[in-house]
């Protein structure tokens, strides 16, 4: 069996972009506490409720549990997860890996549409049956802005100005 090479299209810069301004507002917040921020640089692994084993890598996250891992592997989650949309990965950021995140119990997951300037944030609760769900908090945009927080780590902040700086510059 060969090894099958797949081209993949890289992110436009104002996905990366937003990342980058998200890990820089929150990186010294978390300086010297058991959280820490991470990029898209870091995988985490998993096994789902069908048993199979799953490796996603977050845009962002924030990761309390950071004892647990292999290399640059997370065995265990974190508390909050980013993703930033993109036209090749925004099915799969809204159902697959959201149902994912879901099942592990994350939780906080944030969908960020860099294009629309808008910001999803989804809060973990539990239904009637104690089936974990996630719940639209709020969706952030211009007009609402100041309502931008983290739900789960109320001690720090980023602006919506600081998560959307510079996404307009002409690359």
């Amino acid at each position: 069996m060969g090894l099958k090479i797949v081209d993949m299209a890289g992110a436009r810069p104002e996905h990366s972009t937003v990342i980058v301004n998200f890990v820089a507002a929150i990186r010294g917040q978390l300086l010297n506490s058991t959280c820490f921020v991470f990029s898209d640089n870091v995988q985490y692994k998993w096994d789902t409720k069908e048993g199979e084993e799953k490796i996603v890598i977050p845009d962002a996250s924030i990761n309390c549990r950071t004892k647990v891992r292999k290399g640059n592997v997370f065995l265990d989650i974190p508390r909050f997860v980013m993703e930033v949309l993109s036209p090749s990965t925004e099915k799969y950021d809204r159902n697959e890996k959201k149902e994912l995140y879901r099942q592990q119990e994350i939780d906080e997951y944030w969908i960020v549409d860099w294009e629309n300037k808008k910001v999803e944030i989804y809060n973990l609760d539990y239904d009637e049956n104690q089936e974990p769900q996630y719940y639209l908090w709020k969706v952030i945009t211009e007009s609402n802005k100041d309502e931008l927080k983290i739900v789960h780590f109320p001690k720090i902040s980023i602006t919506f100005e600081q998560l959307f700086a510079e996404v307009d510059l002409e690359y």
